[in-house]
């Protein structure tokens, strides 16, 4: 690349952001993992995934027609169209026109409304015509107490829903997304998705009406939430969204390849690579142009190597023994089961791109190594504050172990816990309701929790019995390793 290029690929990645929050998304932003297009068809009916991993993003997406068309586009047979109708049932923004809010689900429980009796009461209002009698209902509880007290009215209304969707030729799919918001603790938090999963497999005795949820990996455990009858017919239909390594890049070389900045330098270098003959730079979708990456790109690894070594450079030093940056990056972002959310990985990039234009503006290579290593840091802290969000008890148990050095002996944590009396503290919280989702299995002492960080992909457990902290948390904790990146102090 000449220094001008250099210049402007580190801009674009400065400009990269695939943080939406529920907010519908640009097509030139929409990339399809190979697992996610499994994941959008209409009988999937749980998709699962960690913090960033695309859940809210797809949630958002599919709410929108041209989104709708691309799919259709990549693949025919996610029987995903423009045409297909999806509606939200639950989400990251609040629209209590269309479904109910936490608290008003908090009354709606409070009131012995059963969790599936609730959803379905959703479902029913966003498919009921506005003639029909559950359109007259001014509120959530006066909807379900009709939903509850007319059954045969509700079925026969989706019975004939059913059927013009079936004349149509088309599938109508109402989505749910941001369940972690429903409830402060597990067992309501179950209930709610076990409600919502009996909705699901209510809904799969009709043709075209289905029910799809995004949950948390940590939410869809199917001893909690999976005992009622028939629920393997739902629970085994589950997807994952995964980020392989490959995948990663992919959405990199999407994004830079549609970047407002620097993209005709990405689409030249990318198509260097191309493999295929007379595959199309250029793809017509909602009215606009977007650029595909050349499958070589996407599915080579070795190519894909050779790419970013022309963002990156050779090694993350002054030579190989510090490792190559296509491997280190992802590395030093996963967590103890290997996944690494393209949320971290882009927000790693992002911050190693503005370092290296602060600190090492002359680099001839877009990042610089030592930047990104500053890059993977503040990815670190942004995942640190995510799970913070998420459980605020997490951050007590972790910040109390600052200094250690890991991997090791669980003993040693323990030890610390109780120095600081950290699980005294924590039990008072809990006790007085000031923790989001705590430890469910807190009861049980150290070694409870030891398992539930180990259920997050917070602790490994090593072969011989000591305790390993994955970089990704590890640095933004303060926590030493031998040999690893050094924590911000």
């Amino acid at each position: 690349m000449t220094d001008g290029a250099t210049v402007k690929i580190r801009a674009a990645i400065e400009s990269l952001d695939v943080a939406s929050y529920g907010q519908p998304p640009k097509l030139a932003d929409v990339f399809f993992p190979q697992s996610h297009l499994k994941a959008l068809h209409p009988d999937v009916a749980v998709v699962t995934g960690m913090r960033g991993a695309g859940k809210t993003f797809w949630w958002a997406a599919l709410q929108e027609e041209p989104v709708r068309d691309l799919i259709g586009e990549r693949d025919q047979r996610s029987q995903i169209t423009g045409e297909t109708k999806l509606l939200a049932g639950f989400g990251v923004r609040s629209e209590i026109d269309k479904y109910p809010s936490k608290d008003v689900l908090g009354r709606l429980l409070a009131q012995n409304f059963d969790a599936r009796i609730i959803w379905r009461t959703v479902q029913a209002w966003r498919l009921a015509p506005r003639s029909h009698p559950l359109g007259r209902q001014r509120n959530w509880p006066a909807r379900a107490k009709f939903v509850q007290d007319n059954p045969e009215s509700i079925d026969r209304m989706f019975a004939e829903r059913d059927d013009a969707l079936e004349r149509e030729g088309r599938h109508l799919v109402v989505i749910y997304d941001a369940l972690d918001r429903s409830a402060d603790d597990w067992q309501t938090m179950y209930r709610i998705i076990r409600g919502l999963l009996q909705t699901a497999l209510d809904m799969r005795g009709y043709r075209r009406i289905r029910v799809k949820m995004f949950l948390r990996t940590d939410q869809f455990e199917p001893a909690e939430v999976g005992d009622f009858p028939d629920a393997s017919k739902v629970l085994s239909s589950a997807v994952q969204l995964n980020w392989p390594r490959q995948e990663l890049y992919g959405l990199l070389w999407h994004l830079l390849g549609n970047a407002s900045r620097a993209s005709e330098e990405m689409r030249t270098i990318m198509c260097e690579s191309r493999i295929h003959e007379g595959q199309e730079d250029l793809f017509a979708a909602g009215g606009s142009n977007t650029w595909r990456v050349p499958d070589t790109l996407l599915f080579d690894e070795a190519r894909q190597r050779r790419m970013f070594r022309r963002i990156a450079g050779d090694w993350m030093g002054q030579d190989r023994r510090r490792g190559y940056p296509y491997a280190w990056i992802p590395n030093h972002l996963s967590d103890t089961e290997g996944k690494v959310s393209p949320r971290s990985f882009i927000a790693a990039l992002k911050a190693a791109a503005e370092n290296s234009r602060e600190r090492h503006p002359d680099h001839k290579y877009a990042l610089h190594y030592d930047s990104i290593k500053h890059g993977v840091q503040r990815a670190s802290e942004n995942r640190v504050s995510e799970l913070r969000e998420d459980y605020p008890w997490v951050d007590l148990l972790l910040r109390d172990l600052q200094g250690m050095v890991v991997p090791c002996g669980f003993a040693d944590f323990e030890r610390r816990w109780e120095e600081g009396n950290t699980l005294s503290r924590l039990r008072n919280d809990i006790a007085q309701e000031d923790v989001k989702l705590p430890p469910s299995r807190i009861d049980d002492g150290a070694e409870g929790v030891r398992r539930d960080l180990e259920t997050l992909s917070v602790f490994q457990r090593m072969h011989d019995g000591r305790v390993n902290i994955p970089d990704v948390f590890r640095i933004g904790y303060r926590l030493g390793r031998k040999g690893g990146v050094r924590p911000v102090h």
